[in-house]
């Protein structure tokens, strides 16, 4: 059973993980409008990643016996100054979901509440490689930036990317 304070804090997690791909999909939907197809694909599969995020929690709540309670969802920016801003955005952003992960692991140990701190260490590895990927764009497209075939050659293997579900262990 979770105690309150732990489900308040989930909750505000599921909240995070929600908002985090509405904020994708308003990138993605800028990167279309920007004519790059294959950043805008990155970033929706970015938002889907996200959302099953949010789902892996909203899961793990019920699961426990806590109740999942939702809340509004602040709109995200909808412009950026280039594609080089956005991806410096997406980078900022992980590291602040990093930081939000990391309070979650910090509430579970203070609660000694083994269960929860077992569960988000798919979190925090999770993170791991949502910095490391979108570092690794941002540093392509910061080579790219004053290249628009650079650029275009990003966005082409920024198309190639696909959705995969994360494994769900019980």
């Amino acid at each position: 059973m979770l105690s309150e304070k732990m489900q308040k804090a989930l909750n505000g997690q599921f909240n995070a993980e929600l908002y985090s791909g509405y904020l994708y999909l308003a990138m993605a939907a800028y990167y279309e409008d920007s004519d790059l197809p294959g950043f805008a694909n990155w970033m929706r599969v970015q938002a889907q990643e996200e959302l099953s995020h949010g789902m892996k929690i909203y899961d793990y709540i019920v699961q426990r016996g806590g109740r999942v309670l939702l809340d509004t969802i602040e709109k995200p920016p909808l412009e950026w100054d280039s594609p080089l801003a956005v991806s410096e955005h997406v980078l900022e952003h992980e590291q602040k979901v990093t930081g939000l992960i990391n309070e979650l692991v910090n509430l579970a140990l203070e609660e000694k509440d083994h269960a929860t701190n077992n569960f988000l260490q798919w979190f925090v590895a999770e993170q791991v490689e949502e910095e490391e990927s979108a570092g690794g764009v941002l540093q392509k497209v910061r080579m790219a930036s004053d290249s628009p075939s650079g650029l275009l050659m990003v966005d082409s293997e920024l198309a190639l990317r696909v959705f995969n579900p994360p494994t769900t262990e019980k």
